[in-house]
Parts: structure tokens; sequence; C-alpha cells
């Protein structure tokens, strides 16, 4: 089984939806990431400049739903795993979006995929 590291439930603020209305203020999403490193996890030595900062790929998520609006999650989940990638030893991504939008409903999702 491949080593990976996961971010569970990061919340986010964005401006995303169809409706121009929906845009308008920014709303609270949830993003899971599981980030697959270039190299296993064991072995690491204690050693942070080793393995993948989680603490600096939330901040750049952070910063990236925060820039501009979007239409589409789908859109918002694909620049949340290529910035992923901008990450030196990140081999592969997966970034889940949850929005709560829907009544009657827990939220709606979407997954990307993306390796380097």
């Amino acid at each position: 089984m491949p080593d990976y590291i996961q971010v569970k439930g990061l919340k986010l603020s964005t401006r995303v939806g169809v409706p121009d209305e929906e845009r308008a203020t920014p709303q609270d999403i949830a993003v899971d990431v599981t980030i697959m490193p270039t190299t296993d996890l064991s072995g690491l030595n204690d050693d942070i400049e080793r393995t993948i900062d989680y603490f600096q790929v939330a901040e750049a998520l952070k910063r990236v739903a925060a820039e501009g609006e979007r239409k589409l999650i789908e859109t918002l989940a694909e620049d949340l795993a290529k910035a992923t990638l901008e990450f030196e030893r990140v081999e592969a991504v997966t970034v889940t979006i949850r929005k709560f939008i829907l009544p009657e409903t827990d939220w709606v999702s979407v997954t990307v995929s993306l390796p380097r």
C-alpha cells in the first residue's frame, strides 16, 4: 500500500457558483486532500526537509481558494490540485471539495485526481 499524507476537512472561503448572486459573497467549503509523496514516508529520520510540509500546502490552498471566483467546484478542485503539485515532493494528489449548498442534503462534492 503506498504512503500518503491527508488533510481532512480544511475549511476554505471562496466565491464559487453558477449564478452571479451565489458568487457575490464568499462561502465556506470543506476540502480533503490526499497527497502521494515521491518517496516513502518511512525512514525520514524526523527531518521535515525530506517530506511534504502539510501546513504550507494548506496555506497555499487557502490562497488559491481566495483568489478570484469560479462557476464550478470542478474548476476549483483542479486549481487546488495543481497548486498542490507545485510542491517538490508531490507525485500525485486527490482533492475532494464539499459544498454546502443544496437544501435537504449534507453537501455536494466533487473529486479530482492529478498525477505530476
